[in-house]
């Protein structure tokens, strides 16, 4: 059995976030962030830029998280780090580092998937932190995926519906740069809509037989809207954000949750566990609180510090790894894509 004692230095650098952190066990001793500001002016992550970005950068946040962990790099048991999915430039200068950090100081690597790390942040033993049980149903929310997930272990996943086109992430952002919002636009379309009417205008909901979801219908309906009343009156955009926000939110949480619903009755699951960027939003959070009580379900919600991509998260997946001794190599490669 694993002791508590086991430190786990962490990294991740899936895509434009630079992350390090130390754990003690399932316990978070720090947990730091470097975010990559170059991309708003592009309205959307530029690989070859966030790759560049990420080698300017890990070596101070790595030097932070030990720092404020206060510990020493020869105190560590374990070295993890993202192996994928997510952008390969940036994949493969945390992979580096922390395949050279791991020979110099004569120790074990863990490679972790970015998508597991999201449900398994549940797992932290922290206060305000309640850990599900087996099995359960878990949604990854974010900018590159839209995945509801048969949980069975630690590291026994199956995929049972992912979205065919956009992820709800992408659909904020997209829609949100067609209303002049700067990138990222969910949390800004999220704070918008609080004084606005969900119910102002209508957007189509896809009607998918299974479990996946689409969002470029949403998409395209949505632009098209925009622009054809817009032609009409150039300042629609300005005098009704509000609304337009409320009500993009509204159908774009409505899509997932619909299928979360029929996922929860078929098989059936009452333990509802979200991950991922988008499970920052006000609107799915309210939702899926309501969804507790009227279908009694016990909804999993991560603190807002471990919803947007972080180190702590392919840290605590990694506690499990060790645990099992499921150790990756030097010559384990980076994956852009990487099944559960």
């Amino acid at each position: 059995m694993l002791s508590n004692s086991e430190l786990i230095l962490a990294i991740e650098s899936s895509c434009d976030d630079t992350a390090a952190a130390v754990l003690k066990g399932r316990k978070v001793l720090s947990n730091c962030i470097a975010n990559q500001t170059i991309h708003k002016a592009y309205g959307g992550v530029v690989p070859e830029l966030a790759s560049r970005a990420h080698q300017s950068k890990i070596i101070p946040v790595v030097h932070q998280a030990l720092a404020q962990a206060n510990i020493d790099k020869n105190d560590l048991t374990a070295i993890a780090y993202t192996q994928g999915p997510g952008l390969l430039g940036s994949l493969l200068v945390g992979s580096a580092f922390a395949k050279s950090m791991a020979l110099s100081l004569e120790l074990p690597l863990l490679p972790i998937n970015h998508m597991q790390g999201h449900l398994l942040v549940h797992f932290i033993e922290e206060e305000g932190i309640q850990s599900p049980q087996f099995p359960f149903l878990g949604v990854t929310v974010s900018g590159g995926h839209t995945q509801l997930v048969l949980v069975k272990s630690h590291f026994e996943m199956e995929v049972l519906g992912t979205t065919l086109d956009d992820a709800i992430g992408e659909a904020f952002d997209k829609c949100g740069k067609r209303m002049g919002l700067a990138y990222p636009s969910g949390p800004q379309i999220d704070k918008l809509a609080q004084a606005g009417d969900p119910h102002r205008f209508a957007f189509p909901i896809p009607n998918l037989k299974g479990y996946n979801v689409s969002y470029s219908g949403v998409k395209t309906a949505f632009t098209n809207f925009i622009h054809q009343q817009s032609s009409k009156n150039e300042r629609f955009i300005e005098e009704n954000l509000n609304d337009l926000c409320a009500s993009l939110q509204y159908t774009l949480v409505q899509i997932i949750l619909t299928k979360i619903e029929e996922v929860a009755e078929a098989y059936p699951l009452n333990q509802i566990v979200i991950g991922g960027g988008v499970a920052a939003n006000s609107e799915l959070r309210n939702q899926l609180l309501k969804k507790e009580q009227s279908k009694k379900w016990q909804v999993f919600l991560p603190p807002l510090k471990y919803t947007t991509d972080n180190a702590a998260m392919i840290g605590i997946a990694a506690y499990f790894k060790l645990q099992d001794k499921q150790f990756g190599s030097l010559t384990d490669a980076s994956l852009s894509r990487l099944n559960y």
